[in-house]
């Protein structure tokens, strides 16, 4: 029996949990919320396509070692609402829960997971800079493409949703003009006036991206 190659097969068998933790994003003309796992999945390939936007230059590699560990601790500690949660009390589980999880592996595996968590945590590093913008700008892309579902359903203010975003202009900063821009275009459209309703005809995966049909 190899024990390590049943300590890795425990921890990938673990991670099927992350399937089943939600997030506050609906993944675009689907009337369901994305899980942790999806969304992991989808901000590698986004932190690869946006590459050449980083600023200063990153390592690719490592930036999606960070986003593909970064939500593993959820599985113990939840998805929060990253507008309204207790940063500091979030970070105290999911250390708690990382530190449960990655121990699962056999070294070097474990310690090098761990260490990537607590990078991506750390936010000091360019690559973990930009993993952040990356998984900052993930909700905020679809939040746009499915005309502020999340913002609408958590009554977020745009104040708000610019003051937590500004992030990723910190290693982003071409890419957050243009995102900026889109939110504020948004806004004038009226999708952050939460006594109204907005929009009048439902995202669909025919008219993703489009402006409302206005009556």
């Amino acid at each position: 029996m190899n024990s390590k190659l049943d300590h890795i097969f425990t921890f990938i068998i673990e991670l099927d949990k992350l399937k089943a933790v939600l997030r506050k994003s609906k993944p675009v003309g689907l009337d369901r919320y994305e899980n942790s796992a999806e969304h992991s999945w989808q901000i590698c390939l986004l932190a690869l396509a946006l590459t050449r936007y980083a600023e200063p230059p990153v390592d690719p590699i490592r930036v999606v070692e960070m986003l593909l560990v970064h939500d593993i601790p959820e599985i113990d500690a939840g998805d929060c609402l990253v507008y309204d949660r207790n940063a500091a009390e979030q970070e105290v589980k999911e250390r708690r829960a990382a530190a449960r999880i990655f121990d699962l592996l056999p070294e070097p595996q474990a310690s090098m997971f761990m260490a990537r968590w607590e990078e991506f945590v750390a936010r000091q590093s360019p690559e973990a800079q930009y993993a952040y913008a990356i998984d900052r700008l993930m909700p905020v892309v679809q939040s746009i493409h499915g005309r502020g579902q999340s913002w609408r359903e958590h009554a977020v203010p745009l104040s708000k949703v610019l003051a937590v975003n500004e992030a990723i202009g910190i290693a982003c900063p071409r890419v957050w003009a243009h995102i900026k821009a889109r939110i504020l275009s948004l806004s004038a459209e009226g999708v952050f006036d939460f006594d109204a309703t907005w929009p009048a005809e439902p995202v669909t995966r025919d008219n993703v991206g489009r402006p409302p049909s206005v009556s």
